[in-house]
């Protein structure tokens, strides 16, 4: 079965003094069927790879295949196949929802229902009321909801949790999976790490352009040694004191047993370890030794924001 996404070598740049290149030589293979996710802060070049794949933005240079065709010779093909729900979607405030949704069933040969659609999101009882009376989460769900009108094999979805409360954003998830159970293939930007973690299958982390590492979630936090982290702060809130609280070098910790990485940042210590139950008791003689005075520690799981900061020495919602 051919791939649902392939993207080979795709640059895209913007002329100026100087130019910019948004993207910078990106490959991409999504499976038919899976959910993958595209992860990165803002201004990481995701939003601008998905508007080439879903064929709103020319390429550079590259070569981008949708469910078999190209973008140029087989675009009405693709677009009866593919639903899009844009990071930012407007729709007309004076229509209802069902005559939003009437609207776009329109323009597909085949679909579903608008009724159909309005139930997958569960906008069944604002039916007749106006698009401009909706709350947040539920505008961005009609906005997926038009996504979903054609039967899409390919839904794109960017950012669709962003500025949603968490009810909100869990009813989208659900309307992922069950999408995602009649196996079909979505492909999801996002900054979020517990929402890839929980939906995706695969997910790729960009940066700057690039794709900087790629595959299952826990594959990719499998990478960083251990699956817990310990977090901790000292007296006067920095790692190094010599005002009487006891000196202490981050890096003198990495032979603690349990340990495998260790990051300074901001005042915080941070520990990527294999057995919390092991680290611990460690952790607490040698600041004892090194007369340091904890005031805070908090373990959890490695997630796969860990994995970007270790890959890109800055965290996934910092902005360039």
């Amino acid at each position: 079965m051919p791939p649902a996404i392939r993207v080979v070598n795709l640059v895209k740049r913007y002329e100026g003094r100087p130019p910019v290149d948004a993207v910078r030589g990106l490959d991409l293979t999504v499976q038919q069927g899976e959910c993958f996710g595209l992860l990165g802060p803002n201004g990481a070049g995701k939003t601008t790879t998905i508007e080439i794949i879903e064929g709103l933005l020319g390429a550079t240079s590259g070569e981008v295949e949708v469910l078999g065709g190209r973008w140029g010779t087989d675009d009405d093909a693709i677009r009866r196949r593919i639903g899009i729900s844009l990071q930012e979607t407007r729709l007309s405030e004076k229509l209802s929802v069902l005559e939003t949704l009437t609207l776009f069933r329109s323009f597909y040969p085949r679909g579903i229902e608008p009724e159909a659609a309005m139930r997958a999101v569960e906008l069944q009882e604002k039916a007749k009321a106006w698009v401009g009376k909706l709350s947040g989460g539920q505008r961005q769900r009609l906005a997926v909801a038009c996504a979903l009108v054609g039967d899409p094999d390919l839904l794109f979805l960017d950012e669709p949790t962003t500025g949603l409360d968490p009810q909100s954003r869990r009813q989208l998830w659900d309307i992922i999976r069950d999408f995602r159970r009649q196996g079909r293939t979505v492909l999801l930007t996002t900054h979020y790490m517990d929402e890839a973690e929980r939906l995706c299958d695969r997910v790729a982390i960009v940066n700057q352009g690039r794709v900087i590492a790629q595959g299952t979630p826990r594959e990719l936090i499998a990478t960083l040694g251990g699956e817990h982290v310990v977090e901790f702060t000292l007296e006067n809130g920095r790692a190094q004191d010599t005002e009487g609280y006891g000196v202490l070098e981050a890096q003198s910790l990495a032979d603690l047993p349990a340990v495998m990485a260790v990051r300074a940042e901001d005042g915080r210590i941070s520990l990527s370890v294999t057995e919390p139950h092991v680290a611990l008791p460690a952790l607490l003689e040698r600041l004892q030794k090194s007369r340091c005075q904890m005031t805070s520690l908090t373990t959890r799981h490695a997630s796969l924001e860990d994995v970007f900061v270790k890959l890109s020495g800055r965290h996934l919602l910092d902005e360039e």
